[in-house]
């Protein structure tokens, strides 16, 4: 770590001047990501909405690295998992605010997009159904501009709440995030969101939740749920769909160690059985290698690469 502390020393220095926060030493994120891989983070903690600001001040002050992740829903983290201070913002940062007046609803970064969907739905507020099974948290869906089924987060904030660089809590409007294609300006600079302000308009509450269902019905019908993995492995190249190209190049059950290319939906790279992040690094290079070669394409990945040596 790139201070005078040893990671144990920081370790007890953090939990003498934050007595009230949990800090886990030395933490498998395997257990913190959907892909059920990775290795230890050095520190690992999950704020709440009035630690973050003096936790995320102090570690900057300290010049210990950070790094701050949702529900590890588009995360793969390397097997020598994450050097310093991994910040979760997860239950802790949940809070929902319906205003069925103004048709708003204003979430915490670490509340779970289904929830927020599902909030709403009750509310009888219609624009979220997209997003009802996508497996993340509002945070992370803002940072990467998370969509599904014709609709993408852009299409309903209105503005974000963000702690800024300089530990400056701001309110930011949608279209300072330039919010694109699974990408966000959260991406350039080290910013992260608080929370964000979503605007509905009101429908029926029956109709609502039968889209829901239908959505949910789908993704169960397409996508290889049953097994760990990190959703959609690769973006969609301009003018080709990502799963169509790695099944067209023959790919589809593709393996490497425990890590498999989906028969059930070639998008989707599973951790079949006990899979490495290494496996998975080694897949997808050959996934784009033989896609490239048949097809003159190269995929990116969609999925987050973190953590100690990855590239």
């Amino acid at each position: 770590m790139h201070n005078s502390f040893s990671k144990k020393d920081f370790y007890n220095e953090l939990q003498k001047r934050f007595p009230e926060v949990d800090f886990i030493f030395d933490e498998p994120m395997k257990k913190h990501t959907t892909f059920r891989i990775g290795g230890p983070a050095d520190i690992y903690v999950e704020p709440s909405v009035s630690q973050v600001v003096p936790l995320i001040a102090f570690l900057k002050e300290a010049d210990v690295p950070f790094m701050v992740i949702g529900n590890g829903s588009n995360l793969l983290v390397s097997d020598d998992g994450i050097e310093g201070v991994v910040v979760a913002i997860g239950k802790a940062m949940s809070e929902i605010i319906i205003d069925e007046a103004n048709q708003t609803v204003t979430a915490d970064a670490g509340a779970m997009l289904s929830s927020v969907a599902n909030r709403a739905a009750d509310a009888g507020l219609t624009g979220l159904e997209f997003a009802s099974g996508i497996p993340g948290t509002i945070g992370g869906a803002v940072y990467m501009n998370a969509g599904a089924y014709g609709g993408e987060m852009k299409d309903v904030i209105t503005s974000v709440q963000i702690l800024k660089a300089d530990g400056a809590v701001e309110e930011v409007s949608v279209d300072k995030l330039d919010l694109s294609y699974r990408h966000s300006a959260l991406m350039e600079n080290t910013g992260f969101v608080l929370s964000a302000k979503i605007q509905l308009a009101a429908g029926n509450v029956e109709e609502i939740k039968a889209t829901i269902d239908d959505i949910r019905q789908k993704r169960i019908d397409k996508q290889p749920l049953n097994f760990p993995s990190a959703g959609s492995t690769f973006k969609r190249p301009e003018g080709y769909f990502a799963g169509k190209l790695i099944d067209d190049t023959g790919l589809r059950g593709y393996t490497v160690g425990g890590a498999q290319v989906s028969e059930k939906h070639c998008g989707f790279v599973i951790n079949k059985s006990d899979a490495t992040a290494s496996d998975v690094l080694k897949l997808m290079k050959d996934v784009d290698e033989k896609v490239y070669e048949k097809f003159g394409v190269h995929l990116t990945p969609e999925v987050r690469i973190i953590g100690r040596n990855v590239n």
